[in-house]
Order: structure tokens, then sequence, then C-alpha cells
């Protein structure tokens, strides 16, 4: 999540409190969109954000920016396709941890080959959070992907919340990624623990 997508308490720093101490086990800094902090203030906000993972010992992700995540020592990077290369961007963060998105079997095969420490797999389902999302693959595309021999760690990404959660786990995702339905609500402990239970029950029942 980022800044923005804090809509019920506009308070960044206690929505992500509140998702750590109900089992959040990573979080990605993610300040896009209309209104978003730009330089020094995004700046300023990843490291308040980064101070927490390492108050609760979560990796801290940040979207895109390479040169924030090399500049505050964050522990990974994120990027979508149109992000440029991943092959460039594992030389540029060394043993950084690096997710990629990934829309196709060919894509993430590819990610994995530029050196992906795990795939971001998606749009699982509509979502209001990326106006210029893509065509909605559903968790279909987890199946597939474990069917073509891929092991790598799957998060499915795009419109998840409790109720459509555990489908995607049973399909075959390591974890998943959610920002709206947990930052944009008025409890947000509350969205994360029963968030954390839905996948917890899932897990149980897959294996």
């Amino acid at each position: 999540m980022g800044s923005r997508n804090c809509t019920a308490s506009g308070n960044p720093v206690k929505v992500l409190k509140d998702a750590l101490s109900q089992g959040a086990s990573i979080f990605q800094f993610r300040e896009k969109g209309q209104g978003c902090l730009e330089g020094e203030g995004s700046e300023r906000m990843a490291i308040k954000l980064q101070a927490v993972c390492r108050e609760y010992n979560v990796p801290f992700i940040i979207n895109d920016d390479v040169e924030l995540a090399l500049k505050i020592n964050a522990d990974g990077v994120h990027i979508g396709q149109e992000d440029g290369d991943p092959s460039l961007v594992r030389n540029r963060i060394g043993d950084k941890i690096l997710g990629v998105s990934t829309h196709s079997v060919t894509e993430a095969a590819a990610a994995i080959e530029a050196g992906a420490d795990y795939l971001g797999v998606g749009p699982m389902f509509a979502t209001t959070t990326k106006p210029d999302t893509r065509t909605v693959s559903g968790p279909e595309l987890i199946s597939e992907m474990r069917r073509q021999g891929i092991q790598h760690p799957i998060v499915g990404i795009g419109g998840i919340n409790e109720a459509n959660a555990p489908d995607v786990i049973q399909a075959g995702a390591d974890g998943v990624a959610v920002i709206s339905c947990i930052s944009s609500v008025h409890d947000p402990r509350t969205a994360a623990s029963r968030m954390k239970a839905a996948l917890d029950k899932a897990r149980t029942s897959t294996h």
C-alpha cells in the first residue's frame, strides 16, 4: 500500500502496524496514483513504514523504485512487466529480494530466468486499485503455472479479499497480496486477522 490507499484512517503507519500485528508476513510500499507522495515526501513515508517492518521483523519491499530501495536499504524491489528488465534490476540490487508481476506462463518463466525470487500473478479478480489493470486471469492461471512445472513462490494479486483468497491458495499460490481490503477499511486490524484466518484455513484444507 501507499499513503493514498489508507482512505478510512489516513494513517499508513497505524494501518501497517495493525496488519503486521495480525500476521501479515511481507510489506510492499506502493506509492502510486493521483495525489501520491513524491520525492522527499515519498522517501520520508518509506522510511517510517520501513521502521515498522523492522520492528516486526518483516521484509520491506518497494514497488518499482530501485533508486529509493538502494538509498534506504530496503529488503527488496517488486517490478511489473513495464518497469524495466528484471535481469538489470537484479544486477542493480544484488542479493535483495526481487519480485516480478507476471500474467502468463511465458512471462513467469522469463522472470525466473532473469532472477526473480517470487512471482506476482494476476489479476486474480477485478480490482479498483489499479485503473490500468489487465484482463482478469483468475486463479486458474496459477493452477496452469503449477501444471507447467513452475515451482517458484507465487503470490496472487488483484481484487483479493477474505472471501476469495482461499480460491487463490487452493489454486497453488503461496500467498496473496492485498491493498484495499485492509488499508481502506475502518478496522484494518480485524480485517487483517480475518484474512489470516481465511488463508490458514485454506492452507489446512489444501494439504
